[in-house]
This record gives C-alpha cells, structure tokens and sequence, in this order.
C-alpha cells in the first residue's frame, strides 16, 4: 500500500512495506484541492504585519487593525480546504481584510448612531508624533475624511502599493472604478490638505 501525507507545507513521498515509491504531488488526482500546498505559517510570518497595516490605515486603530488581521487568517484556515490556489491566499487574504474593516466601521457607524458614543481619539500615538512629520500628519487626517470606497482605494494603492488590477480584485469592482475612485480621492485630498485638514 502506497502512503502518500499532505501537510500544509507540502506533500511527502513514502513507500510501503513491500518498498514501492509512493506516488509525488504531481501525480495525486488533479481535482483534488490544491490547499494542501498552502502553509498558513509561512502566510502569516509573511504577510501579517503587512495586512496589519492596511487595516491600521482603513480602521483608525492598531487594537481593532490586529483583530481584523486576525479573523481574516482565522477564516482563511476554516476555507483553507476550499482554496484551490495558493498563489491566491495573498489576495484572498488581502481581500478578507478589507471586507473586515469594512464591518467594523459598519459597526462602529452602528453603535454611534444609537448609543451617541462620543468619537475615539483616532491621533496616532505620542511617539508617533515625534516620528512624524506634520506634514504627513495632515495627509494621514485628510485620508480619514475620504468616503470609505476612496479611502480604501488610496491605502491599497500607495499603502500597500498594488496595481489597479489588484486592487479592483480585493475590493470586487471594476478598474475602471478604481480609476473614478482614485481620481476623485486625489482631487478631494488636494482640496482638503489646499483647505488645511483638520
């Protein structure tokens, strides 16, 4: 009997008792899902702090840009079996974040309207400040008055430098939006940062 293991590195080649080589990756049934190669440890080490920072610039808040982070991988391990290409997991990945941050600010709009809780303080740290320069300071408050669909096309293509490809791919929208919506945010934030944000 052949033994063949799937792991979330790879695939192992055994043999049986009898000697006989188990058959490799290549040849195990092609429709079988291709999950197995996905290494979900090696996802996270790479790209967690990345992602952390693209919910941190849609979230306003390092806590809550953690927990987005982290349901996201969380539901990438529950679909994990479902995922037939692991070159994909970046983008699905990418993707669960920004649908993330998208319920926690429907959340928060929620729980504020109804229990008129006052606004956080959603200024960088002190240490930030230091770090900072002012300038770069008013760009970050201009960005958090776009309307959310621009201000997540503006993260995700000078944050997280991606291609308008990509970028309608993570939000689910066309590039022709990603253009609208990229060009309306440049021309609000010029207007904005021209006004002095606040």
């Amino acid at each position: 009997m052949t033994a063949v293991y799937g792991t979330t590195i790879g695939w192992h080649v055994g043999t049986n008792r009898g000697g006989a080589v188990a058959r490799s990756s290549a040849d195990r049934d092609a429709t079988a899902p291709m999950s197995d190669a996905l290494d979900l440890t090696e996802l996270y080490r790479t790209h967690q702090l990345p992602m952390v920072r693209l919910a941190r610039l849609l979230v306003d808040d390092l806590a809550t840009a953690e927990d987005v982070v982290q349901d996201a991988f969380l539901g990438m391990h529950r679909h994990q079996a479902s995922l037939r290409d692991p070159a994909a997991a970046v983008g699905y990945l990418r993707r669960s974040v920004v649908n993330q941050a998208r319920s926690t600010l429907r959340r928060r709009r929620t729980v504020r309207a109804h229990l008129k809780v006052a606004e956080p303080d959603i200024s960088p740290p002190a240490d930030s400040d230091v770090l900072l320069a002012e300038e770069h300071q008013q760009v970050l408050r201009a960005v958090r008055q776009l309307p959310p669909r621009q201000r997540e096309v503006l993260v995700l293509r000078y944050w997280s430098d991606l291609s308008e490809s990509q970028i309608a791919d993570a939000l689910g929208i066309s590039k022709g939006t990603v253009k609208s919506q990229a060009s309306r945010a440049m021309a609000t934030l010029t207007t904005l940062l021209e006004g002095g944000a606040q």
